[in-house]
């Protein structure tokens, strides 16, 4: 298998045909650029590393020696449409060009959410002063990053394409390794996480002595934008080795750096329900998190068609996964050495407390209104099941108790499923029930079936009665009894006991009685 994956790396006829696969009027277009300015064009970065893997990216990596944004604007002008983007920070001559060229019969598939029919083309120049492409590349992230090929050369029948590879990133290739290039932490600190991340969407490894810098180095992220840290978190969210990343990032530092809150649960022993500290036990909720996405038939056999479904939405395995590592976020500030308990450890209340924390992180890292919002709802939320769980044990489920949880949960009814069971997995202490993975797979599939049948059609048809008919019909003036009264005739609704307009008015007749009757008993 190692020698098949050698000979097909270093099969470069391959990359005249990913070339290929790419219009042929943007290619057009590229090169009349290129020698309009007397430029070499060379293909680099990411999209040489994704050729040379068989894979063939919507984007194009591509430096010139100088005027990368001229080089935009022209090829903009050149196709007759387009977008410029600007890249460059500082004094970096960097630019991406947006292309609304591409098709679905062109069979590509962009990597950026919302840029379904596009093509993206970055340009940069030389970094640093580099005089060559050679010196270029050698300024790079990671050895696997800092390949080129020049696009004439792949253009050309008559001449070989040749890889430009000044540091063996095709051997570190082929041995499916992540070395970094020299100086590249200094360069740019998030290089480090951005190792990570490639570790987390390629599934390759990170050698020791990149570890080791990175461990001498973690300080230095603290020194870059939460909004780029932020991105390259998602990304790796949104892989399918968020766990062992997450945790490997724990072991050399750099994830204390970014969430010191986690390290506070770092050896923070938890009661008999746990066999973990806070931090491990979050990590593995994570991990079981990536499990129950993956295989909800597993976890939830009867509702795994719609929890697919509801995990399906554009950023949904990303919030759920932070929901996951944060979901104890609140315990090591709600941690209580109970005298009265025997000396017993308690988190009471960390599930609020963790809600605010979140909440105040999402705020730090620019995440949006509906992203932090719902992260942090279903933290707030996520001992509910449990509650309802230990209450099942003793009486049936009442249409009352799923309409509160429904209420609260709104559309992320699923979601606080999924977290209870990833919490409920990453706990084996002795004292946990048995059963309780059945019983939360059990309870979804009941509130789900008292949701269709007894909720939905209340919550989803107009009120019986509105504000307006309070006023109207009973001479009330607006205030907190009003939210009180509709509140309860919609509970008693869905206990079936209010079906229609003028049931709902006697309803309302009774319980205002009820209120006058304890206001003058008490007076």
């Amino acid at each position: 298998m190692e020698e098949e994956r050698s000979n097909t790396l270093h099969d470069l006829s391959q990359l005249r045909l990913r070339l290929g696969t790419y219009p042929q009027e943007l290619i057009a277009a590229l090169l009349r650029v290129a020698e309009r300015h007397g430029l070499d064009f060379f293909v680099i970065g990411g999209t040489v590393r994704d050729w040379l893997l068989g894979r063939t990216p919507a984007d194009l990596d591509i430096t010139v020696a100088h005027d990368a944004v001229s080089c935009c604007r022209d090829l903009i002008a050149e196709l007759g449409r387009g977008t410029f983007v600007p890249l460059g920070c500082f004094e970096e001559d960097a630019g991406r060009v947006v292309w609304q060229g591409l098709t679905a019969k062109d069979g590509l598939n962009p990597r950026e959410p919302g840029m379904a029919g596009a093509v993206t083309i970055d340009f940069s120049s030389f970094r640093q002063g580099a005089r060559d492409i050679e010196a270029d590349l050698s300024l790079r992230d990671y050895t696997i990053n800092a390949m080129g090929v020049s696009l004439a050369s792949l253009v050309d029948g008559s001449v070989a394409p040749r890889v430009i590879d000044p540091l063996h990133g095709v051997k570190d290739l082929e041995e499916r390794l992540l070395r970094a290039c020299p100086h590249a932490f200094i360069a740019d600190p998030l290089r480090m996480l951005r190792g990570y991340r490639l570790s987390a969407t390629l599934g390759f490894r990170i050698d020791e002595a990149t570890r080791s810098e990175i461990e001498r180095h973690v300080l230095l992220i603290r020194g870059v934008s939460v909004e780029r840290i932020g991105h390259e978190l998602d990304l790796i969210m949104d892989s399918d080795r968020a766990h062992t990343v997450i945790g490997e990032m724990a072991q050399v530092g750099l994830l204390w750096q970014i969430i010191p809150e986690l390290a506070k649960g770092v050896g923070m022993e938890q009661p008999g329900f746990h066999y973990l500290d806070v931090f491990h036990h979050s990590l593995a909720a994570l991990g079981f998190m990536e499990e129950i996405v993956a295989s909800p038939d597993r976890f939830y056999p009867e509702n795994a068609a719609r929890i697919k479904e509801y995990t399906a939405q554009p950023g949904m395995k990303v919030r759920l996964k932070w929901a996951a590592l944060l979901h104890d976020l609140g315990k090591p500030v709600t941690m209580d050495i109970r005298a009265d308990k025997d000396g017993r450890v308690t988190f009471y209340g960390h599930d609020q407390a963790g809600k605010d924390l979140v909440l105040k992180l999402g705020r730090e890292w620019r995440w949006s209104n509906e992203k932090r919002e719902r992260i942090a709802g279903l933290i707030g939320m996520h001992m509910q099941p449990f509650h309802l769980c230990n209450v099942r044990r003793e009486q049936p489920l009442s249409r009352k108790a799923c309409l509160n949880l429904s209420k609260k949960a709104e559309e992320d009814l699923i979601g606080l499923f999924l977290l209870a069971m990833s919490d409920s997995l990453a706990g084996k202490g002795e004292k946990k029930p048995p059963s309780m993975e059945a019983e939360l797979a059990g309870l979804l599939g009941e509130v789900l079936k008292i949701y269709e049948q007894y909720i939905q059609p209340v919550v989803k048809n107009p009120r019986l009665l509105s504000g307006q008919d309070l006023i109207a019909l009973f001479s009330l003036s607006p205030g907190p009894l009003f939210a009180k009264i509709l509140d309860a005739l919609q509970v008693a609704q869905v206990e079936g006991e209010v079906v229609s307009v003028e049931g709902a008015r006697q309803w309302v007749r009774h319980y205002l009685a009820q209120v006058r009757d304890v206001g003058d008993n008490e007076a």
